[in-house]
């Protein structure tokens, strides 16, 4: 093989980055407050490209702004494309700088679309004997695709030769223009065929090779998508030509034109930090432009340690070192490594610190196994220690430092001073990300991959404990955790910070609340297990007979808990309508199409039924018993902060949120949640919030006035809707109104409201209307935060907490459509998670200073479950209710109904 055929061209779509750079990355800002985020994830990408490709010929390319030769071919060519966010459009040059300060080669074809540039040079390179990887995630590059040339998505890490084209998209590389071109692109304004997606055009192009040969038999194609082709037969030929990528356009460039050359260290430096990425600048310090081109392709911009030093503590001497040193600390990563992730039965088999990025130490204090060497003993460590992990003044670093609180709360300490904690960090900068674990975040924010815990105790039931795990294994893992976790907080933090609304709700609510639901976890709430086990047999005879019911409308016998068994029954044998299929194209059994099926339908009904008796049976009425705990008496759930997206909690073992509360089944359950002997259960539960906050953001005169004159809102909304006086409103018409109020803040279309009203489209749609006509300050502030969360891409909660919708411009419109519905309700279901998260640290507090006989057990939505001595009921409610109308200042009162008894349900 000659030298210039075993050489490699990179060729960037900056283009396709820079925008979905600019949707993936969460907003970031320099100090001057101008925005960074698109920067930052192109600036990434580059880098990893170039750590990840050994090449000089390595060339990014952009579109020119203004029209190119394809508005000539067809004037309505990207006409409904959005404007370019001025967040994204100042981002630009930067960008161009910092990649020409790189060294990259930067191109950019005025009158021409960088696939063209691209294509053009993929092909010129190709032909040079050249592999050409094109780092893009534009789907119309695929057409490129050849053995020479392939796509490589550093977004997703996938890579598309010729096989991993047609396994992605069910054509060959030389269909795709054929198969954009029948699809069209609403984006770009392409026409295509209408109600034709990718698997009828895969479909066609698989029967009948190509484009041409599928026109002239469009005869053959049935129904109305045949009558769709046909009528498309005329502007088919345009829509070929638009998606065909023009490979004759850039051939003024030669190699040399597309290799890098040195980096400008004088201008990076000024750049990164006017932008801010100061990690990235310390890559610089004391480089030249010959010792730096290493230095700019490192994958991630936080730079990892170059020595660690990672120590095992056996002696006194060396944990007396480490003790002085932790008490001089401002602030210390700790972990603990446990016999069991059940926090309630957790003990400590070793701890670990770290000070200073790449030092840390492990204490082992409980290692078991054969030949372990002899080790420190675990309650003088502890003794020792607890003066100081008790310690408000001394702030502490971990991550999900809650769990940590538990296992040495079972020691008999009381950890206090949580200063910091990276999953919360990760999760307050931003929730839609779907992991904040230790792992992910390492990888994610440091670019480094972390020792697992099955890398050193083995998986399944293979696993062994962290005991029998040998000591210098243990110190490896459990160091580098106490690492890890101080190398994310300044990371983190360091990006929060830039954020100030969102570094206030992280310190001031999310923080406060780890020593709320420690609490809340610790206390439990006792369970009556006699009055379950009566209920389980009660569910089980209601289960039997809904079986034997089925069975009767059925005609014959089958598993109701059998998804297969009942497509069976319902569509082949009784011929029910099918609403949904499965992605595998069977008749859908799910929730949704039974519930619509069984409005008209006897056994669609009996199955929600069994499904739902069922679901209670197994998950509450059998398993609460086995949940209590032998120690306490009691049942104790784990509640979860970096979950829900909106910023609300969940609970697990069990989980409280599902309860129901609407069903005679749902309050008997909750009747088994009892007080202990001299209390009562005090439930308190804020009043229609999220409507309230709705009043408040949108500022409409008619929910405003409502609200403020306590008139019931739900009537008053009756009222004006139906046009009746309020005196003359019944409960159907406020039923429906009620309706119509949650499920417009919940985005409900005009078709949902139409079947849960029982309405014709026309009439739910005419009360819609009708109700935006008499609150047009609501209907103003649904159309504000649509085009307020398209243009930043997030919307924010009263406090400012964050929730970035990276769907809200997607050309795939069930996508777009569900991120604009969550763009209207999360501003309201996140600043009642946030109110109540207030009350919760108010309540808490009040207990702890005041210390009256008062146990907070359960939060629940938008409740606050307690125990309270009899003695102290009346002033406790009193209190209990003040402080959670106090958590918020809105422009309508937050009101809150509170209720006693001896049981959940009693009280609620």
């Amino acid at each position: 093989m000659s030298d210039i055929s075993a050489k490699k061209l990179i060729l960037v779509d900056g283009s396709s980055f820079l925008f979905r750079a600019f949707h993936a990355v969460p907003p970031l800002n320099n100090a001057k407050g101008e925005p960074t985020n698109a920067i930052y994830g192109v600036s990434n990408m580059l880098r990893k490209l170039l750590h990840d490709h050994d090449t000089p010929y390595f060339t990014v390319i952009f579109d020119a702004p203004g029209k190119t030769f394809r508005h000539d071919l067809y004037d309505q060519y990207k006409a409904h494309r959005p404007p370019m966010p001025d967040e994204l459009r100042v981002q630009i040059k930067p960008l161009h700088d910092l990649i020409r300060s790189l060294g990259l080669p930067l191109i950019i074809e005025d009158g021409v679309e960088a696939d063209d540039v691209l294509g053009s040079l993929a092909q010129y390179a190709a032909r040079e004997g050249f592999r050409v990887i094109i780092s893009t995630g534009d789907k119309d590059m695929a057409q490129l695709v050849t053995e020479q040339i392939t796509l490589e998505n550093t977004m997703t890490n996938t890579v598309l030769d010729s096989q991993g084209v047609i396994e992605k998209f069910g054509v060959r590389p030389d269909q795709i223009i054929d198969y954009l071109a029948l699809m069209g692109d609403a984006v770009d304004n392409i026409p295509g065929v209408p109600k034709v997606g990718p698997k009828t055009a895969a479909k066609w192009l698989q029967e009948y090779g190509s484009l041409d040969n599928l026109m002239a038999n469009a005869e053959q194609i049935k129904g109305k998508i045949g009558d769709n082709l046909r009528e498309s037969l005329a502007t088919l030929p345009l829509s070929q030509q638009l998606t065909t990528i023009n490979c004759d356009i850039a051939n003024h460039y030669t190699l040399d034109d597309l290799k890098r050359g040195e980096p400008d260290i004088v201008a990076l430096k000024q750049q990164l930090g006017s932008l801010g990425f100061s990690s990235w600048l310390k890559t610089f310090e004391g480089q030249t432009s010959e010792t730096a081109v290493k230095a700019e392709t490192t994958p991630s911009l936080p730079v990892a340690p170059e020595h660690k030093d990672y120590q095992t503590i056996l002696t006194q001497t060396e944990f007396d070192g480490w003790l002085q040193n932790l008490k001089n600390a401002d602030l210390f990563a700790f972990d603990t490594e446990t016999t069991s992730l059940n926090y309630s039965e957790a003990e400590i088999v070793g701890v670990s610190f770290a000070i200073n990025i790449g030092q840390a130490a492990y204490v082992p204090l409980a290692h078991n196994y054969i030949d372990a060497p002899e080790q420190l003993d675990r309650q003088q460590v502890l003794t020792a220690l607890q003066p100081l992990l008790e310690d408000a003044t001394h702030a502490k670093l971990g991550q999900n430092l809650k769990y940590d609180a538990h296992v040495l709360s079972n020691h008999g300490i009381s950890l206090r001073g949580i200063g910091h904690d990276t999953m919360l960090e990760s999760y307050v900068l931003n929730s839609t990300a779907s992991k904040h674990n230790m792992d992910d975040l390492a990888k994610h924010y440091l670019g480094q991959d972390t020792i697992h815990y099955e890398d050193v105790a083995g998986k399944g039931a293979k696993q062994i404990s962290f005991q029998e795990v040998d000591i210098i294994q243990a110190t490896e893992y459990a160091a580098e955790d106490a690492d890890i976790t101080l190398r994310l907080h300044q990371t983190l933090s360091e990006q929060l910070q830039k954020q100030p609304r969102l570094w206030d709700l992280y310190q001031q609510i999310e923080i406060p609340l780890i020593d709320v639901l420690t609490q809340i976890e610790a206390n439990g709430v006792m369970i009556d297990s006699d009055m379950l086990a009566q209920q389980s047999m009660e569910l089980a005879n209601r289960i039997l007979g809904i079986e034997q019911h089925a069975h009767d409308v059925a005609g014959s016998t089958f598993n109701l808990g059998s998804p297969k068994q009942i497509q069976e029954i319902l569509y082949d044998r009784l011929n029910l309508p099918v609403l949904k299929k499965t992605p595998k194209g069977q008749p859908s059994t799910d929730e949704s199409v039974l519930q619509e099926l069984a409005l008209s339908y006897p056994l669609p009904k009996l199955i929600l039924d069994y499904r739902s008796m069922s679901k209670l049976k197994s998950t509450y009425t059998d398993k609460l018993p086995q949940q209590i705990n032998s120690k306490t008496g009691r049942v104790h759930t784990s509640y979860h902060q970096a979950v829900a997206a909106t910023g609300r909690l969940s609970s697990s073992d069990p989980n409280l949120q599902n309860i129901p509360i609407r069903s005679e089944e749902g309050r008997k359950i909750r009747q088994a949640f009892i007080a202990p002997q001299g209390y009562k259960m005090v439930a308190a539960d804020y009043s229609q919030i999220e409507l309230r906050i709705m009043a408040h953001l949108s500022g409409d005169t008619g929910l405003l006035t409502a609200f403020s004159q306590g008139v019931d809102v739900h009537s008053a909304t009756a009222a004006e809707v139906f046009e009746v006086d309020i005196s003359q409103v019944t409960q159907d018409l406020r039923r429906s109104a009620k309706a119509i109020n949650f499920g417009l803040i919940y985005g409900m279309s005009a078709f949902g409201l139409a079947q849960q009203l029982g309405l014709s489209r026309n009439q739910a749609q005419a009360y819609i209307d009708l109700y935006f006509a008499r609150y047009p300050g609501v209907k103003q502030y649904m159309d504000s935060i649509r085009e307020q969360a398209k243009l930043q891409g997030y919307v924010e909660t009263l406090f400012g907490r964050r929730l970035y919708l990276p769907e809200i411009n997607s050309r795939n419109a069930a996508l777009r459509q569900y991120a604009e519905r969550t763009a209207i309700n999360a501003p309201m279901q996140g600043t009642a998670a946030d109110i109540i998260k207030r009350a919760m640290i108010a309540c808490h507090n009040w207990i702890r200073d005041s210390r009256p006989d008062v146990k907070m057990i359960m939060q629940v939505h938008d409740e606050l479950v307690f125990e309270v001595a009899e003695s102290q009921l009346e002033t406790s409610i009193e209190t209990i209710r003040n402080r959670m109308s106090a958590a918020a200042s809105l422009d309508v009162p937050l009101l809150v109904d509170v209720g006693c008894g001896e049981n959940w349900d009693e009280a609620h």
